[in-house]
């Protein structure tokens, strides 16, 4: 069925400098809200930015029905806005719900509703080269009441937030065997929310221990790499890009997938496949140039500077001509219009 959105704007906020601005700390002016009640969605607008009213027995708050999605809107070279790969989010998003017994959201619905907020708000997308404007979709479980069920009510919102580089400096990070991130089976290719709560412990220990972020294992043998912190995990040893492959313990990237595409396009050799930190260790111990690097919707590409695998530290190469530079210079560009969108990336508004 179509859906209407109205749209409730009100006098937008003078925004003089987003630069200064904490990320995820300051909304943009609009959010969207849908409600999912009787088997079907209702009530689509664009409001001004508010806070909810949720009865404490709303079932997101008990049982983790919560999923999201995180998106980036930029300035391209033009002026224009483009809204990046949103296809391949609303499919991941799909495929997360799919995965936490919650409702699909119709494409349309889906694609409209961040288009309409997006252009609403667009005083909020930076120009500067490095900013770009955050979109977070999310559903939560609104049924109020206490009872392990699969609810029948939900609210999809998308919100909005300024953001810049999300780290600052090069990563130190410690190779997790003690702890898990996800086990087969589980739910660790979904984005909801008890991905990440499950992962603040042993992350805090790392930080405890001088590092920003943890390399997560495999759950069977604690020796495989996964992922790093929130991001995709990717390697450039003996000019090979490598990353695990996916399966039911890791997301499916959407930066992954693009710097994937581009390196292939460029005739780097791209290996997915598992990776063992005794390789790692090898390769250290070698002597080999070792480029190692998290990539995701915040970060971008985040440069790893230290890896700890046991009691040992180990530098990558983090100079300015590494492969990783390269890549994600291109990947902007692209957003950016600089280059040819030969992918059909980019949803320009």
């Amino acid at each position: 069925m179509e859906h209407t959105i109205s749209i409730k704007s009100q006098a937008e906020r003078k925004v003089t400098d987003t630069k200064s601005l904490p990320f995820g700390k300051i909304p943009t002016e609009h959010m969207f809200i849908a409600e999912y009640k009787n088997g079907e969605w209702q009530n689509a607008q664009v409001v001004p930015f508010h806070d909810l009213t949720l009865s404490p027995l709303a079932l997101c708050l008990h049982y983790g029905q919560t999923v999201f999605e995180g998106m980036k809107a930029f300035v391209m070279e033009d002026g224009r806005l483009n809204i990046f790969r949103m296809d391949k989010h609303y499919d991941r998003f799909t495929k997360s719900l799919q995965r936490m017994c919650m409702p699909l959201v119709p494409q349309r619905l889906f694609k409209d509703a961040i288009h309409q907020l997006v252009k609403l708000d667009s005083d909020w997308v930076p120009r500067e080269a490095d900013g770009s404007l955050y979109i977070r979709p999310f559903m939560i479980a609104t049924e109020d009441r206490i009872g392990v069920k699969v609810s029948d009510e939900y609210l999809f919102m998308v919100v909005c937030s300024p953001a810049f580089q999300y780290y600052t400096k090069p990563l130190k990070v410690k190779v997790e065997t003690t702890y898990v991130r996800a086990a087969d089976g589980g739910t660790g290719n979904a984005k909801c929310g008890g991905n990440y709560g499950g992962a603040f412990y042993p992350t805090q220990l790392a930080r405890e221990a001088g590092y920003d972020q943890v390399l997560w294992t495999d759950s069977v043998h604690n020796e495989f790499i996964e992922e790093s912190g929130t991001m995709n995990a990717m390697f450039f040893i003996d000019n090979v890009l490598v990353t695990p492959q996916l399966s039911g313990t890791i997301l499916d990237g959407v930066t992954r997938d693009s710097l994937l595409t581009i390196a292939n396009a460029k005739g780097i050799t791209v290996e997915e496949r598992q990776i063992s930190y005794n390789e790692l260790i090898d390769a250290f111990e070698a002597g080999k140039r070792v480029e190692a690097f998290g990539a995701g919707t915040a970060a971008v590409v985040a440069p790893i500077e230290i890896i700890a695998i046991g009691h040992k530290e180990y530098k990558c190469y983090i100079e300015p001509d590494a492969m990783m530079y390269q890549l994600q210079k291109e990947l902007l560009n692209i957003r950016k219009g600089i280059i040819a969108d030969t992918n059909k990336w980019n949803y320009i508004i």
